[in-house]
């Protein structure tokens, strides 16, 4: 017998949705708003799926939350740039690639956004504790058990769904949702 996947993938996404908790996903927006008011760097990364997912809402931040408005939330995917990726995982290792371009880039202040279905990956898990060591706080959008990343990150949303596909919707659907808040009530007084 068949299980009937798309009102079964429904049910799954809506009772991951009903557990999101509005004044957390406020007080991460909150958070964005006063990097944007201050002039800091947001950063994004991920790996397949969640490096899409960090591509596509890096967009959203830097034009979304204020098309035509300048100055935009300085907003940049790590996963984004081939080159840096291919050049950082041939020379120093595929781990590293997200904590050395942190290292240069990131500053004391700055904010960094880790998607992650397994909250193992190695990258990831090294990038939260790069962003450690330089004074970014973090925050983490997570499945399944929500790995070493649940332990490492400052925030963390965790989504406990063993499904990597609705994983990745959560991480899209709360990244909408800041998106949204910010666009709404802007950089906020100075």
């Amino acid at each position: 017998m068949h299980v009937p996947i798309i009102p079964n993938y429904v049910d799954v996404l809506q009772e991951q949705l009903d557990t999101i908790l509005p004044a957390e996903v406020e007080q991460w927006a909150r958070a964005l708003q006063k990097v944007w008011r201050e002039g800091r760097q947001f950063f994004l990364c991920g790996n397949g799926g969640s490096a899409a997912n960090a591509i596509h809402l890096a967009n959203d931040f830097l034009y979304g939350v204020s098309p035509g408005e300048a100055p935009a939330l300085r907003v940049m995917a790590l996963p984004a740039n081939s080159s840096v990726l291919t050049c950082l995982g041939n020379d120093i290792g595929y781990e590293a690639i997200f904590s050395q371009q942190l290292e240069t880039l990131g500053q004391k202040g700055d904010l960094l956004m880790v998607f992650s279905g397994s909250g193992n990956s190695p990258n990831i898990v090294e990038a939260l504790k790069t962003a450690k060591c330089l004074g970014i706080e973090t925050y983490a959008i997570l499945g399944f058990s929500g790995g070493e990343c649940k332990a490492l990150a400052d925030h963390v949303l965790h989504f406990e769904i063993d499904d990597m596909q609705i994983a990745e919707d959560m991480q899209v659907i709360v990244g909408h949702m800041l998106m949204k808040w910010l666009r709404e009530r802007g950089r906020g007084n100075s």
